[in-house]
C-alpha cells in the first residue's frame, strides 16, 4: 500500500483542469471543519467525494458534532489512516478493505452502496488492434495496485480464460497510468470513473471490457473499531451515515446539478463529470452490510490470496459491523439506472 499522502487534486491530469462547468455551485469545500459540539468525527475523503456530496445536498447543516475532513489520493492510504486511528470513518471502493484486512488492519465496514460497474473499465487507445479481453495475453496493462480496478482486471481476465500472470501488469497510479496510456507505453489501462469518462469523452480511447457482470459494484464507508467503541462517536457515525444516504438519493434526483458541483470541486470538464455521474455515481443505492456482501468480498479476498498479493487467508466477516443497517435493503439490490 502506498504511504505517500498527496492531495487528491494532484492526481488529476492537466487535461482535467482545462474546462469546468459554469454557473454557481452549492459546493464550497474550502472549510475543512463543519458543525459544532464536544465530539469531533475525523472523516477521510477523496476529492469530490463525501464532503462535496453532503455539502451540495445541504446535509452538513445542523450538525451537533464536528466533522474534521482529511483528503486522500485513494482508498489504501485512507484505510492506513483508519488503522492508525487518525481517521474515524471514510469512503472507499470494494477492494481496498480486502487488502487492509489482509494486512491485519483495524477496520470495520459499517455502510455500503451498490452501483453499476460500467465505470470500471479496461481501456485501449483508439488505434489499438485489441478488440477482445482474450487478446490481452502478453500485453501490458496499467492498474493501481489494491484498487477496485485491480480486481476488475483480474475478474475480466478470468472471464476471458486468462490469468494475471498471462499479462504484463504495470502498477501505476492514475496520473502516471494516463501518461503511459496516451504515450503508448502500455497496451491497456484498467481504471474507474471519472477517468473512464475522461478518456471516452476526450476520444482518447475506447472500452475493451467493463466490470459489469464480473464485479460486485459495491462501495463502502469504513470505520475505526476504536471510534465505534466510543458511544458518542458511534452516535455521530450513525448520523453521518444517514446523511450520506440521503445525499446519495439527492445525487440520483439532481444529476446535472451534482455534475456542476463535482466539476467545480475537482476541475473536471462538465461533460466528463456528467457522463461519470450518469454512468456510475447516480446508480448507487444504499444497502445493508449483510452475509451476501461478506461472501462477495470474501471471493475478492480469496482471489488475491491465491495470487499471493495478500499474504494470508482473510475472513472478511471479521471486518464488518452491521449495527447501522437499520431497514436497508439487501446488498444484492439492483443498482439504479
Amino acid at each position: 500500500m502506498r504511504r505517500l499522502l498527496v492531495p487528491a487534486a494532484l492526481l488529476l491530469p492537466l487535461t482535467l483542469l482545462l474546462t469546468s462547468c459554469g454557473g454557481d455551485s452549492a459546493a464550497d469545500t474550502g472549510a475543512r471543519t463543519d458543525g459544532s459540539g464536544s465530539v469531533t468525527l475525523s472523516v477521510g475523503d477523496q476529492k469530490g467525494g463525501s464532503e462535496a456530496i453532503l455539502r451540495a445536498a445541504g446535509e452538513l447543516k445542523n450538525l451537533d458534532y464536528r466533522i474534521k475532513w482529511s483528503t486522500f489520493t485513494s482508498g489504501p492510504p485512507l484505510l492506513e489512516a483508519v488503522n492508525a486511528g487518525a481517521v474515524d470513518v471514510g469512503g472507499v471502493g470494494n477492494t481496498p478493505p480486502v487488502f487492509a484486512a489482509g494486512a491485519g488492519s483495524k477496520i470495520s465496514v459499517v455502510a455500503a452502496w451498490h452501483g453499476t460497474s460500467r465505470g470500471d473499465a479496461v481501456l485501449v487507445r483508439n488505434d489499438s488492434k485489441l478488440t477482445s479481453p482474450k487478446q490481452l495475453k502478453g500485453k501490458s496493462v496499467a492498474v493501481a495496485q489494491g484498487s477496485s480496478a485491480h480486481y476488475q482486471l483480474v475478474a475480466s481476465l478470468e472471464a476471458a480464460g486468462l490469468r494475471l500472470k498471462d499479462i504484463k501488469v504495470k502498477y501505476l497510479q492514475p496520473a502516471d497510468a494516463l501518461a503511459a496510456f496516451n504515450s503508448g507505453k502500455v497496451d491497456a489501462w484498467a481504471v474507474w470513473d471519472p477517468y473512464t469518462s475522461q478518456v471516452l469523452q476526450g476520444r482518447q480511447g475506447r472500452v475493451l471490457t467493463t466490470g459489469d457482470g464480473v464485479t460486485n459494484g459495491l462501495s463502502f464507508q469504513v470505520a475505526s473499531p476504536a471510534a465505534l467503541r466510543n458511544s458518542k462517536k458511534a452516535a455521530a457515525v450513525k448520523d453521518y451515515l444517514a446523511r450520506l444516504r440521503r445525499a446519495q438519493g439527492w445525487v440520483h434526483d439532481h444529476q446535472a446539478e451534482w455534475a456542476r458541483v463535482w466539476a467545480k470541486d475537482t476541475g473536471l470538464p462538465c461533460d466528463v463529470a456528467l457522463a461519470s455521474v450518469r454512468r456510475t455515481n447516480a446508480t448507487r443505492v444504499a444497502v445493508a452490510v449483510d452475509k451476501p456482501l461478506v461472501a462477495s468480498e470474501q471471493r475478492i479476498a480469496d482471489t488475491f490470496t491465491e495470487l499471493n498479493l495478500i499474504p494470508k487467508k482473510v475472513d472478511f466477516g471479521d471486518f464488518v459491523d452491521p449495527r447501522f443497517n437499520g431497514d436497508l435493503p439487501p446488498s444484492t439490490t439492483p443498482a439504479k439506472h
